[in-house]
């Protein structure tokens, strides 16, 4: 999972095409080259007027769009939208669903909430649980990081105890066999 958040900004006066934009930059969700064409937002406002019909009329399959439609929306190829859809997918924005449709299964994704808002929440979600589990990383690295300076700290302590022992050894081991400390 990488996530690319990015600070964006939109204008007192941005309309909802504009607003989506900068949603989908601060999540990373925009072409990340220079020169890409994708309309993702477009694709997202489509997502949201086709979760609102489905939830007005009942009919849950209305939500759905699949790979190809996505593309055609945001202007790209089936292959590069699936490219763009692992992003949707790793934050949950978008769920994967199936649906039978004059006896055809159809594979596609919908939002995943009711709501854009509800969407995004569940993203909120996902980074907010991405980063409790780094932190608690982050509290194990720095346990282990003192695990180690006192276990390194133990043997210099050990190996200084064994040092001055082993440097009063020669003193008596000096002595001749039938010496005895202090005889002379």
């Amino acid at each position: 999972m990488k996530f690319q958040l990015a600070h964006a900004e939109a204008q007192p006066d941005a309309n909802s095409d504009e607003i989506a934009r900068t949603i989908l930059a601060r999540f990373g969700l925009l072409p990340r080259k220079k020169d890409g064409q994708a309309k993702m937002h477009s694709l997202l406002l489509e997502m949201y007027e086709r979760k609102k019909t489905a939830n007005r009329e009942k009919k849950p399959e209305a939500a759905v769009m699949t790979v190809e439609d996505m593309g055609v929306f945001a202007g790209i190829a089936r292959q590069t939208m699936y490219e763009y859809l692992n992003r949707w997918l790793d934050l949950n924005i978008l769920k994967k669903t199936s649906f039978v449709v004059d006896g055809k299964v159809t594979i596609g994704y919908e939002l995943n909430g009711p709501t854009i808002e509800a969407a995004f929440k569940k993203a909120q979600q996902t980074i907010s649980n991405h980063v409790d589990n780094s932190l608690e990383l982050v509290s194990r690295l720095q346990n282990e990081v003192k695990r180690d300076k006192l276990k390194a700290h133990a043997a210099n302590q050990t190996g200084s105890f064994v040092k001055s022992e082993s440097s009063a050894l020669p003193e008596t081991q000096n002595q001749g066999p039938g010496d005895q400390p202090g005889t002379q």
